[in-house]
């Protein structure tokens, strides 16, 4: 484990940190802005994702903690189930995953999570409150074994899970000063809220100008910038810093029919990272980002509020095996 006097926390090194930035030149091109990326699906570990972040800073506490097991929650194709169950892997921790949805699936991450070792319970519902009473049950069974688990809310959205986060934008701020760059926008997916606080945190600690948009792929707008809120003032206090006058940004119009289900905006974004860079998005989270980054600066270009001197950062959050539970036809 490693700490530092500016970040006083331990933190495993497991993650492949930093992680790759460039400019996507093609779609800067089509887009007529300048779009670069922060490649958070190349964080290395379980198969990438912005969840190792999170679980760097997560399974050190449990770890110091003296968990004897742990518990992670999340719906069917969860990305941080499936990192989590490779952390408890390494770490020889047995590893049980609460995985709620009430369309069955038995690909994509289900396979990692199997491949990692780690008992699965299926909830069959939609609702994050049903797979919580499981986990808690769950919880509560281990416990009156003797055994000492540690349960992860869904998304490892706690302060300590934030701070992977603000890490995170401490990094990017280093890759802007690399390439010289003033971006006015970071867009990403926004889901239990964890990523987006721990932005919101990096942005206060740095003074950095610009905006972070978080686009909503679960929970609609109001209800997850009062959640981003809390998170980001918890964090806050953690680094001795006052949040409470963050502008919180989240767009909740790419949802679709729900968290989990496909859109036709996301899958044609999908189509078009795939087509004109090479990179793969999911269909849950990152492809609804990038479906309302692209047609929001299509709109802006047109209406004149983006030229082709701005930089927008897409941060890629990762979550490309989900795509394997597609079902073709």
């Amino acid at each position: 484990m490693e700490h530092s006097s500016q970040f006083p926390f331990h933190r495993l090194s497991t993650s492949l940190l930093p992680t790759p930035f460039h400019k996507l030149e093609v779609l800067s091109d089509h887009l007529g802005v300048q779009i670069y990326c922060k490649r958070d699906d190349l964080t290395g570990f379980g198969f990438g994702g912005n969840k190792t972040r999170k679980l760097d800073f997560l399974l050190a506490e449990a770890l110091n903690g003296n968990a004897t097991d742990i518990i992670a929650i999340g719906g069917m194709q969860s990305n941080f189930c499936r990192i989590a169950a490779a952390y408890a892997a390494k770490f020889s921790l047995p590893c049980h995953l609460v995985l709620g949805s009430s369309r069955s699936s038995s690909n994509g991450n289900l396979i990692l999570d199997g491949l990692f070792g780690a008992t699965i319970s299926i909830v069959e519902s939609d609702f994050w409150d049903d797979w919580n009473e499981q986990a808690s049950i769950l919880s509560t069974r281990l416990t009156a074994k003797g055994r000492r688990p540690w349960l992860f809310p869904i998304g490892g959205s706690t302060p300590i899970g934030v701070l992977g986060y603000v890490h995170a934008f401490l990094e990017m701020m280093q890759d802007f000063v690399k390439y010289d760059l003033r971006p006015t926008n970071i867009v990403h997916a926004s889901s239990s809220g964890g990523t987006q606080a721990g932005l919101i945190v990096g942005k206060a600690i740095t003074n950095w100008s610009g905006n972070i948009l978080g686009i909503a792929v679960a929970k609609e707008s109001k209800l997850l910038t009062e959640e981003i809120t809390s998170l980001s003032n918890q964090t806050g206090k953690l680094l001795g810093k006052d949040i409470f006058d963050a502008q919180i940004f989240v767009d909740d119009f790419w949802i679709g029919e729900g968290y989990g289900i496909p859109t036709k905006e996301g899958i044609a974004a999908q189509q078009l990272c795939a087509r004109m860079e090479g990179i793969v998005l999911d269909d849950v989270y990152t492809a609804k980002a990038a479906a309302a980054a692209a047609l929001a600066l299509i709109a802006k270009c047109r209406n004149g509020e983006f030229t082709s001197n701005d930089v927008v950062v897409f941060l890629h959050t990762g979550g490309s095996p989900q795509i394997f539970s597609r079902t073709i036809g």
